[in-house]
């Protein structure tokens, strides 16, 4: 079982009260990655929510068969595998170790249903999923933007 005092270093759970967090200790379960070790791959079946409690994930699509390329990484106290927050659902990326890591998974059928029993705590963790996505769309908007204004074909009237 993992500890509270892990749980709520996990910026995801930030915001949930210690009666929450020992809601979901029982479901949420250690592992230890080495490096280069494949969490998940895309498209299997998404089971679990992962948290990472210590170490670095790639996050990493198949573009064709000889390029792989990197969505980001997941630092330590961030979440991934969101996917299993959706019933039948697949994940949509590779999920790689750049080094060991602490990795804590709740499967994602357990938490959904603590979130349909516990409307106040299910909000709170939507919440976060959230604040989440929304930075990270913030910061692909912006290297998008920055690789188009430096794109040669582009010219800078467009801009202006």
């Amino acid at each position: 079982m993992v500890p509270v005092e892990n749980l709520r270093r996990i910026y995801l759970l930030e915001n949930l009260t210690d009666d929450m967090l020992e809601e979901i200790q029982p479901f949420a379960e250690m592992r230890d990655y080495q490096n280069l070790e494949v969490i998940f791959r895309e498209g299997e079946k998404a089971f679990y929510l992962y948290m990472l409690l210590q170490g670095k994930v790639l996050l990493e699509v198949q573009a064709s068969e000889s390029l792989l390329i990197s969505l980001g990484s997941v630092k330590s106290g961030f979440s991934f595998g969101w996917s299993a927050l959706l019933p039948d659902s697949s994940y949509t990326a590779h999920a790689i170790c750049s080094e060991p890591s602490d990795v804590i998974m709740i499967p994602g059928e357990k938490i959904l249903a603590l979130m349909d029993e516990d409307h106040h705590m299910g909000y709170r963790i939507m919440e976060g999923v959230v604040r989440i996505l929304k930075k990270r769309l913030e910061r692909r908007t912006d290297q998008f933007l920055k690789t188009l204004r430096n794109h040669p074909d582009i010219r800078e009237p467009f801009w202006e």
